[in-house]
C-alpha cells in the first residue's frame, strides 16, 4: 500500500490558516448524489457532513458511517480511473461506508484549506478517530483492505 499519512498533519494545517478563511464558499459544482450514492461536496455541505472546520478546533467527523473522500479534479487521469472504483464500493458496501467526493477545481479554497497538492488524495474517515489521507490512485483491492484495517468494516 502507499505510504499513507495521519490526516492530522492537513487538520494542522487547516487549523493554522483557518482565520483566514474569509467568505463562505458558494455552490458551484458537487453539491448532490449521484446514481451510484457517491455524495459530491462544496464547501457547505463538506462542513454539514464532513467537517465543520469553522466552528471546531479539533477534528469531530458529522457522519453516522466510516466515509471515503476523495479530492479530485476532471482533468486529472488516475482520479478518473478512481471514479469507477469508488461507485462501485459505494454499492458493493452498501450503507457500511459513505463515499465523498470534492472537485478540487471548484472548490479552491477548500483544497488550499486542506493542503492537497497530489491529486487524487484519498482520506479515509473513521466515525471515531482521526482519518487517513493517501495520495495517489488506489487499486479496488487496496481500498478494500485500507477499508477494513482503518475504518473497521467489512462488506
Amino acid at each position: 500500500m502507499k505510504s499513507s499519512i495521519i490526516f492530522g498533519l492537513l487538520f494542522t494545517f487547516l487549523f493554522s490558516h483557518a482565520a483566514c478563511a474569509g467568505e463562505p464558499g458558494n455552490k458551484e459544482k458537487g453539491d448532490g448524489q449521484s446514481e451510484s450514492g457517491v455524495i459530491y461536496l462544496n464547501k457547505e455541505t463538506f462542513k454539514q457532513q464532513v467537517f465543520n472546520f469553522e466552528t471546531n478546533k479539533e477534528w469531530n467527523y458529522e457522519g453516522k458511517v466510516p466515509a471515503i473522500l476523495d479530492f479530485y479534479a476532471d482533468w486529472c487521469g488516475p482520479c478518473k480511473m478512481l471514479a469507477p472504483v469508488l461507485n462501485n464500493i459505494q454499492k458493493e458496501y452498501n450503507g457500511k461506508v459513505q463515499v465523498f467526493k470534492v472537485d478540487t477545481d471548484a472548490e479552491k479554497e477548500l483544497a488550499a484549506m486542506f493542503g492537497i497538492t497530489n491529486l487524487p488524495t484519498i482520506v479515509f474517515i473513521p466515525v471515531d478517530g482521526e482519518p487517513q489521507a493517501v495520495m495517489g490512485f488506489m487499486p479496488k483491492e487496496d481500498l478494500e483492505k485500507t477499508i477494513t484495517e482503518v475504518l473497521k468494516v467489512n462488506k
